[in-house]
């Protein structure tokens, strides 16, 4: 719940700043002036397993969560990365959802990562988030399931504000996205001491009848 609260202030400080109170002064362009954008490719088949050998893949938006993603599978030949920070984006029915990468990770042909050109990583993230209702119009358009190509992403049109406001925007913004992070990692940790006690607990490998409620 905190995490969705600081994530919906975010969104409104962007609304706000870039939307409500756009400026004809800003720079007509498009994604590809503010952001670099890999397309993901698939490992073989054969790389892939669930014992931590190699590299975190991701094949598309099955292990997407609030903000971050599901470890479940590894590849032994990654192709296509991710950088820590990238904003993830399903390219294949759904377009358009998105999460962050938690750390660097191989990406499958059913993402893209959007990496910022100028360390404004927090603008990219909520502009992609300012975008779903163009990104919707790839969803089903002309087939039965939907996907966009890097052409399509990289000619999407935005006004680009001055380096001045994107700097702004980031002092505001960044330290919320790295306290999302920093709640959601500790809640990683305090299931994985759940998980690590409860079955010692439950068969009575820890002994807790003299602690003192």
């Amino acid at each position: 719940m905190l995490n969705n609260n600081l994530e919906q202030q975010a969104q409104a400080i962007y609304q706000q700043m870039f939307i409500d109170n756009a400026s004809s002064d800003w720079t007509e362009g498009t994604l590809s002036d503010i952001a670099d954008i890999t397309m993901g490719q698939s490992p073989s088949g054969s790389s892939y397993n669930e014992d931590s050998n190699g590299t975190i893949f991701f094949q598309g938006r099955a292990e997407f969560g609030f903000r971050f993603q599901t470890v479940r599978l590894y590849t032994s030949e990654p192709k296509r990365m991710a950088c820590a920070n990238d904003t993830l984006m399903s390219v294949r029915a759904p377009v358009g959802d998105l999460n962050v990468a938690h750390t660097d990770c191989c990406i499958g042909r059913g993402l893209a990562a959007i990496h910022s050109k100028n360390n404004h990583q927090s603008f990219v993230l909520y502009t992609m988030f300012s975008l779903k209702k163009q990104l919707d119009v790839f969803n089903g358009e002309g087939t039965v399931f939907g996907s966009i190509n890097r052409n399509s992403l990289n000619e999407i049109p935005l006004l680009i504000p001055s380096s001045e406001k994107l700097d702004e925007f980031e002092e505001l913004v960044a330290p919320m996205d790295a306290a999302i992070r920093n709640n959601y990692d500790e809640i990683c940790r305090l299931e994985q001491l759940r998980d690590s006690l409860l079955p010692k607990l439950m068969s009575g490998e820890l002994d807790v009848s003299d602690i003192d409620l």
